[in-house]
């Protein structure tokens, strides 16, 4: 049997919200998606608010996933631990709100699905080592299928977690730099992979934000809550195709929906 999963790049601002809302209930239709994770911590800028966590749900992401912004609004703490479709990184700390991982289930296969931050570039001290993590993980339960988002800054770390997690995860995606590779592929043992998803929002943007608030930024101006950007919305992502069957990822294609 073979399942096709389509993850969604960081959603931000409200625009790309409405967008992923408009384009993501035909896109599950006409790509055949048995099970959708979309990353949603820019919804509300810095952050998501509880409304707009529901507002993807609905829409059509099986699961919702954070980043470092996970707790950018107090408002949606209690959703992190009501919700099991609302995921954090798990290497934040168990201290924290919610929880990094959680299981479903998709047409007969139980789906575990850990969303995870790297530490390069980020907040080095701050955070769990994302790969003693996902080991953790990894032994705490049994699935069929097992998807990571890794929330990461860092091409290399990306990469070498995918090297290090190949023949034991079915399919990870990098989230946060909002900006998509084109590395789509199926390592060696059989994980389909894409070092960064992109993202859901405005076009004519510096990666959602206004281009003029963020030249300004780097001449040295003061900042300021960020703009969202103009000229209409995109949303991208990967689906991925699992062969239940061979145990292996057979498909990895990139989308951008405008």
């Amino acid at each position: 049997m073979r399942i096709r999963i389509l993850a969604v790049g960081d959603v931000c601002m409200e625009s790309g919200l409405k967008h992923l809302e408009k384009t993501l209930p035909g896109l599950r239709k006409l790509e055949g998606i048995d099970f959708c994770v979309v990353n949603g911590e820019n919804a509300n800028n810095t952050g998501l608010l509880p409304e707009q966590a529901e507002r993807m749900h609905f829409a059509g992401a099986d699961v919702v996933t954070l980043g470092n912004h996970s707790f950018g609004t107090r408002q949606v703490f209690d959703l992190l631990d009501d919700a099991p479709w609302l995921l954090r990184p798990e290497n934040f700390g168990p201290k924290k709100p919610g929880r990094g991982c959680g299981y479903f289930d998709c047409r007969g296969l139980r789906i575990r699905v850990m969303n995870l931050i790297g530490r390069c570039d980020l907040e080095w001290n701050a955070y769990e080592s994302p790969f003693l993590a996902a080991d953790r993980l990894l032994k705490s339960g049994e699935a069929d299928v097992t998807l990571l988002d890794f929330h990461a800054q860092a091409t290399s770390e990306k990469i070498a977690m995918g090297f290090y997690l190949d023949g034991r995860v079915s399919a990870m995606w990098g989230t946060h730099t909002h900006v998509p590779t084109a590395d789509e592929q199926v390592f060696e043992k059989g994980m389909g992979y894409l070092t960064d998803l992109g993202m859901t929002g405005p076009i004519v943007s510096v990666l959602g934000i206004e281009p003029e608030q963020s030249v300004e930024h780097f001449l040295g101006g003061l900042p300021g809550r960020y703009r969202p950007g103009r000229g209409g919305d995109k949303l991208q992502g990967a689906v991925f195709e699992w062969d239940s069957d061979l145990k292996r990822c057979t498909d990895v294609h990139r989308l951008d929906v405008r």
